[in-house]
């Protein structure tokens, strides 16, 4: 099987997808096995870095010919083909229900982590490398405690502090240190009283995990999921003295302090040919216990090209890994599609087609089935990767017990081609029984052009898209209750236009904010509350006229805009602002760029609160609109000037 979608599609047109069948058996028939020894591991190591040199050696080589004006020879892809088939393994942690949150989160009962937490009657930020609590209980608001969210004494000039998760007293301080190579966990006491002291600092080997979609961590109870991804140097003296490991820090820790979590028996591959040009990484899954008061971690890594996008689902978590682009060589080999369940049995793998666009591309649906939406082109979602890519789009839809040992293809029937949207920075969504998705910028960037798609897909049955026409672009697409919600610009506007999903979709009312964008791009930004069957509110930050290009979405939000959903129609209640002027100098030391955005709407025990920066806003709808009640800034006092 070809990475060429249209490959498995011209196979899938004629068979078509069954429909709403019961639940498929989702245990594997086959699943992968293990490296037995690190001496294996090593030689595996070893080999690969051979191939590739000798690849590169053939590249100088005809890159000389070619220079010399002799004709250059065909790539033979036999050093690569002549990798040894290994296998691949498993995971273990228990699933459990999620704790309350105020993330919109993608999965229920998986909660990931973000800026915003809340523990008992207190609002836990982390902002600009830092740990703050609020007390809303009994009406109030009123700021109780603030705290370094790095080790005392540390230098965190090299660190960014991005995600936070609070698992009963324990808050979970989730980041990246340049300096010391690797994913930071950072462990502190928060008290009913909101009362923060620092516990321990953690240091797990990886790169760097950051994407500007997803979230590396993930809670299902008391467990912390973290996927991190680990190039692979073959020229290391000792390639497993890179390989995952786990420190307690301390102010005199040493590299020869890390203990390894994934030994050679939990390190996994496919029979899948190594591609040697276009890099090898060490895809991990990191699952750590949380109502341990010394944190213990267990890792499992398959190996697979670098190229990757993860999905965490409320049974698994799946890892779909991609050939990056090469530059020179044939058609790179097929994706790699891994299932790593939570309940410690081993995984389970297929060969795929194609890339997904984010962890929105997925759905592990209750009737048994993985359900994908995949593009022709795409090398993962690592940094702004998931912005990228395009060509032909399919849905692939496969019984989880279809899932092998790695060395089995999703069947070509399993595709269903779909229109593509054109465009740059796609968005997709699955809402009920719908799989939606459009462009965030239209194929022609001329301003003249009308209208923009959004597609709508029943992921269960064999029923074709539907194009509905919308005049603004598709740059957020959230459910809303049984429904959804497609947020984009036209123009200076900003458009939220709700979509019908009955059976049939349609766009059902639409919303018009002038001169305004929104003020973050990321999934956290919005949140829905419902408040019957077809009711609720949408909050959302967004941006005064006059902000737009890279600051979009990083900019301080104006305002967060509240919406009412009345039975599909949306009118605005309102918005909580910003105090206008300079924010004081907060003597910021580390992640002094909010890079995972500084607003969020926020509801709580039946009370509304707009956290924007360093402001604590509370709202009350009255008359039909939103009125401010009260404000509180939980910023640090300025710094001195020396």
């Amino acid at each position: 099987m070809t990475t060429s979608i249209a490959a498995g599609i011209a196979l899938a047109l004629a068979a078509a997808l069954s429909g709403h069948a019961a639940a498929a058996d989702p245990a594997p028939k086959k699943t992968l096995s293990a490296f037995a020894s690190d001496a294996a591991v090593r030689d595996f190591i070893k080999r690969y870095g051979d191939a590739q040199r000798a690849i590169q050696q053939r590249h100088r080589a005809s890159k000389m010919e070619e220079a010399a004006g002799a004709p250059m020879p065909m790539y033979a892809p036999s050093v690569a083909a002549n990798m040894a088939p290994s296998p691949q393994g498993a995971l273990a942690a228990p699933a459990g229900p999620a704790a309350d949150s105020v993330t919109n989160t993608q999965t229920a009962g998986v909660d990931e982590g973000g800026i915003v937490k809340v523990h008992g009657k207190h609002l836990v930020m982390l902002r600009r490398g830092r740990l703050f609590t609020v007390n809303v209980g009994q009406g109030q608001l009123k700021p109780v405690a603030a705290l370094d969210a790095f080790a005392p004494g540390t230098d965190p000039a090299a660190s960014w502090y991005d995600e936070m998760l609070i698992s009963g007293d324990t808050v979970a301080v989730i980041g990246y240190n340049y300096q010391r190579g690797g994913t930071e966990i950072g462990l502190f006491d928060i008290d009913a009283a909101g009362a923060l002291n620092y516990r321990a600092t953690y240091h797990m080997r990886s790169n760097d995990y950051y994407s500007s979609r997803n979230y590396a961590s993930r809670q299902i109870g008391s467990k912390l999921v973290f996927y991190t991804p680990l190039r692979i140097n073959p020229w290391q003296h000792d390639p497993l003295d890179a390989f995952p490991a786990l420190r307690r820090w301390q102010p005199q820790a040493t590299p020869a302090d890390f203990k390894r979590i994934a030994p050679a028996t939990r390190i996994y591959r496919t029979d899948e040919p190594v591609e040697t040009t276009g890099g090898l990484a060490l895809h991990t899954v990191t699952v750590c216990d949380l109502a341990q008061r010394d944190m213990t971690c267990q890792a499992s890594a398959v190996l697979g090209p670098r190229g990757r996008v993860f999905y965490v689902s409320g049974e698994s978590v799946y890892v779909w890994t991609t050939p990056v682009t090469r530059a020179y060589g044939p058609e790179p080999r097929p994706s790699g599609l891994f299932r790593i369940p939570l309940d410690g049995s081993a995984p389970s793998a297929l060969k795929v087609a194609g890339a997904p666009v984010d962890q929105f591309s997925f759905l592990e649906s209750g009737d048994g089935h993985l359900n994908v939406l995949v593009r022709a082109g795409g090398s993962g979602d690592g940094m702004w990767s998931a912005e990228r890519g395009g060509g032909d789009l399919a849905l692939l839809r496969v019984p989880l017990g279809l899932f092998s040992d790695g060395r089995d293809s999703a069947p070509a029937a399993n595709y269903k081609a779909l229109p593509s949207p054109g465009g740059y920075n796609q968005q997709n969504r699955f809402v009920g029984a719908y799989l939606l998705y459009g462009s965030a910028t239209p194929q022609r960037p001329d301003a003249a052009w009308p209208r923009q798609p959004l597609y709508a897909v029943r992921w269960g049955d064999a029923s074709g898209a539907q194009t509905l026409a919308l005049p603004h672009a598709v740059e957020r697409i959230e459910a809303m209750g049984g429904n959804a919600v497609v947020i984009g610009a036209a123009g200076k506007d900003l458009h939220f236009s709700s979509v019908s999903l009955d059976r049939e979709a349609a766009v059902a009312y639409r919303y018009i904010r002038a001169d305004a964008a929104q003020g973050e791009s990321r999934s956290h930004g919005f949140f829905y509350k419902p408040m019957r069957a077809d009711e609720g509110v949408i909050g959302l930050p967004v941006l005064q006229a006059g902000v737009d290009g890279p600051q979009r979405g990083r900019a301080p939000a104006a305002s967060v805009l509240y919406l009412q959903n009345s039975a599909l129609k949306l009118d605005e209640l309102g918005s909580l602002q910003a105090q206008p002027g300079a924010q004081a100098d907060d003597g910021c030391r580390a992640s002094c760029v909010d890079w995972y955005g500084n607003a969020r709407p926020l509801f709580l025990a039946g009370r509304v609160f707009a956290l924007m920066g360093y402001e604590l806003v509370e709202g009350k709808v009255q008359g039909g609109r939103m009125q401010e009640v009260r404000r509180v800034s939980y910023a640090p006092p300025p710094r001195v000037p020396r």
